[in-house]
C-alpha cells in the first residue's frame, strides 16, 4: 500500500541524514534558511522553540539552533534532490542518533533496526516511555516558499511513537488503511500509530 511504503521511506530518510564524512555540497543553505525549512513540517506555535540540526560548510550536521522546546528537527538533505524535512520529540533523539551514526559507519537498510533493537534490549539505548510524536513534509526542491512557511504540494506525514505497542495494546489494526490509524511496527522498539493526511 502506498501509505506503508511511504512511512518506511520516511522512516529510512530520518537515517540516512549523515553525521559524519560527509561531504561538502555547493547546495547547503544559509543557516537561517536551513532552519526555517527545517521547522515547516512542525506545527506552527512549536516552531520557534524547536531544535534544529542542519548541515556546516563541510556538509556535516550540526546543531544550528538550541532550543528549549519539545522538538528537534533535520534541516532537509542538501544532496537529496527532493525536499524532506522532519521534526520529532526530543525523547527520540537517542534512537534517532543512533540509526545515523550506524548508517555514517556503513550499516545498512534492515541491519540498523537490528542492532538498535538488540540494544534497546540491552538497555544501551533509550527509547520514550510515553507517546513521542513525529511529523513530516515531502516535497519538490522548487516547493519550498520559506517567506510564506509553506511547501506548495507537499505531502505531510503523522506519526505517534509507542514503542512496544501491538494491536491489543492500543485497539488498533496492523493493517494500513488509507484513512484511519493504524499500527506499523507493532511490538518493536520503534512501533508507531501512523496517521494518514486524509484523516
Amino acid at each position: 500500500m502506498q501509505l506503508k511504503r511511504l512511512s518506511a521511506t520516511a522512516i529510512a530518510l530520518l537515517g540516512i541524514t549523515m553525521t559524519a564524512n560527509a561531504q561538502p555540497s555547493a547546495n547547503i543553505a544559509p543557516s537561517d534558511q536551513q532552519i526555517a525549512g527545517a521547522v515547516l513540517s512542525a506545527p506552527q506555535d512549536l516552531r520557534a522553540s524547536a531544535t534544529v540540526l542542519g548541515y556546516d560548510a563541510k556538509g556535516k550536521l550540526v546543531t544550528l539552533r538550541k532550543g528549549a522546546g519539545a522538538l528537534v528537527c533535520l534541516a532537509t538533505d542538501p544532496k537529496s534532490k527532493t525536499f524532506h524535512t522532519s521534526c520529532y520529540h526530543k525523547s527520540m533523539e537517542p534512537f534517532m542518533a543512533r540509526g545515523r551514526e550506524l548508517r555514517a559507519q556503513g550499516v545498512k537498510d534492515d541491519q540498523v533496526d537490528t542492532v538498535r533493537f538488540r540494544e534497546v534490549r540491552e538497555k544501551k539505548l533509550a527509547v520514550p516511555t510515553a507517546p513521542a510524536v513525529l511529523y513530516q513534509i515531502f516535497g519538490s526542491r522548487d516547493s519550498v516558499d520559506l517567506a510564506r512557511g509553506v511547501v506548495k504540494g507537499g505531502q505531510p506525514l503523522y506519526v505517534v511513537y509507542i514503542p512496544f505497542a501491538t494491536a491489543e495494546s492500543v485497539g488498533l489494526s496492523a493493517k494500513p488503511v488509507e484513512d484511519a490509524p493504524w499500527v506499523m511496527y507493532p511490538g518493536t522498539p520503534k512501533a508507531h500509530i501512523m496517521f494518514s493526511p486524509k484523516m
